[in-house]
């Protein structure tokens, strides 16, 4: 048994564990240089990650064994009082059910996010996270140096729900192995994750894997007028926030 009773204890006992541990990395998506990859975690259940982003990267999240639930929230990062809006998300698309060309909207009308490619098609806008998965959305703000105030709804990935003829609210449960879902970035971005069991499907969740990589060229969206017009929205501010310095 280790003494962790002296430093030089606690040292050889903390060193130990850390050999102990053999984190695991998601591989580069097919096409992709590794060398480019900016993000590349594999979240443990009941794991989260907190990571700035920025405008043009694509993210890729991914439900390896078909048994993750991935609770998302989005927020801008330079104004992180500008931060994702379940509720438009779902009204300015029509469409309560995330898929591919699904804006994820902010509380000021721009699109922080595009759905850019999905082999799910299992998500959730409408339940929000349990109790856990906001806790641990919480100690992810926390990282970022926000407070549980700044945190809203979160959308949830992975393990979906759909309303029924009689209004009830359905689990859809997991998709297949190895399912994943691309998001484009349209503004510079806190993204908070959690890996938590969903409100309607407590089943233990299996890994999450989060990959991000530069993808100035990829475009996103569809052509509804809804859209378009949030995206003139979010390419005014941006416009707005490069171009900083007043004239004399």
């Amino acid at each position: 048994m280790t003494n962790t009773h002296s430093p030089t204890g606690a040292r050889a006992h903390a060193r130990a564990q850390a050999a102990a541990a053999t984190p695991t990395t998601p591989d580069a998506p097919p096409g992709i240089d590794p060398a480019t990859i900016l993000v590349a975690q594999r979240i443990p259940p009941g794991g989260y990650a907190n990571i700035v982003l920025g405008r043009g990267t694509r993210i890729r999240l991914a439900d390896p064994t078909g048994t993750t639930c991935a609770h998302l929230f989005l927020l801008r990062a330079e104004s992180p009082w500008e931060r994702l809006n379940v509720a438009d998300t779902v009204k300015v698309p029509w469409q309560a059910y995330l898929t591919t060309g699904h804006p994820l909207l902010s509380d000021q009308g721009r699109v922080l996010a595009t759905v850019l490619t999905d082999t799910s098609t299992h998500h959730d806008t409408l339940c929000g996270p349990t109790t856990e998965a906001r806790h641990q959305l919480h100690l992810a703000a926390a990282k970022q140096g926000l407070e549980p105030r700044d945190i809203g709804p979160s959308i949830t990935l992975f393990r979906g729900a759909r309303v029924a003829p009689d209004g009830a609210i359905t689990s859809t449960g997991n998709a297949h192995p190895g399912a994943t879902i691309d998001l484009l970035v349209h503004l510079p971005l806190t993204l908070l994750v959690a890996n938590a069991p969903h409100p309607l499907d407590d089943r233990p969740t299996g890994d999450l894997d989060l990959l991000a990589w530069p993808a100035p060229a990829d475009r996103a969206g569809n052509d509804d007028p809804e859209y378009r017009r949030a995206v003139e929205n979010t390419e005014a501010a941006w416009t707005a926030a490069l171009n900083t310095e007043v004239p004399a």
